[in-house]
């Protein structure tokens, strides 16, 4: 049985999972171009297990591989009594993209927010990341808003 016929499953992070995640995180950050600090990258999982922490995260895993992570972040909104919760990482690797894992990794996400009692779910992506959009594309809806940053 080779990996692409191995059953995906989706649970969540466990501290032991480190290794594993920071290596697909480290891909992560290279696929968006960009090189976030150790400290960062520490604290980041870190918080996954504190639970004073609104961070949460699960693991796409095939065999005994991670091969994709989901992160979310439950926060107030003033548009709702209930909390949101932002899908803000979602990675898949490249060799199993296109298996499912991405969409059960947002069904993961989803079905957290409704235990949470999330009054909304939601995620961004960058525009050049067409082969995501398809998926999200196919699981959600565009709202039509626009992004703006600005440093501080």
């Amino acid at each position: 049985m080779n990996d692409r016929q191995q059953p995906v499953t989706v649970r969540r992070i466990q501290p032991s999972d480190h290794e594993q995640w920071l290596q697909l995180w480290l891909a992560y950050q290279d696929f968006y171009q960009v090189s976030l600090d150790e400290q960062v990258s520490l604290s980041t999982f870190q918080r996954f297990f504190d639970p004073q922490e609104p961070v949460y995260s699960a693991v796409a895993v095939q065999g005994d591989q991670l091969i994709g992570f989901v992160n979310a972040v439950l926060h107030r909104s003033t548009w709702a009594s209930s909390d949101f919760c932002y899908l803000e990482d979602l990675y898949v690797a490249p060799a199993i993209r296109g298996s499912g894992a991405g969409k059960l990794l947002i069904e993961w996400v989803q079905g957290f927010a409704r235990q949470q009692g999330c009054g909304r779910l939601y995620w961004h992506t960058h525009e050049t990341n067409e082969r995501a959009q398809k998926l999200y594309d196919w699981v959600a809806q565009k709202s039509g808003f626009i992004e703006y940053r600005m440093g501080v």
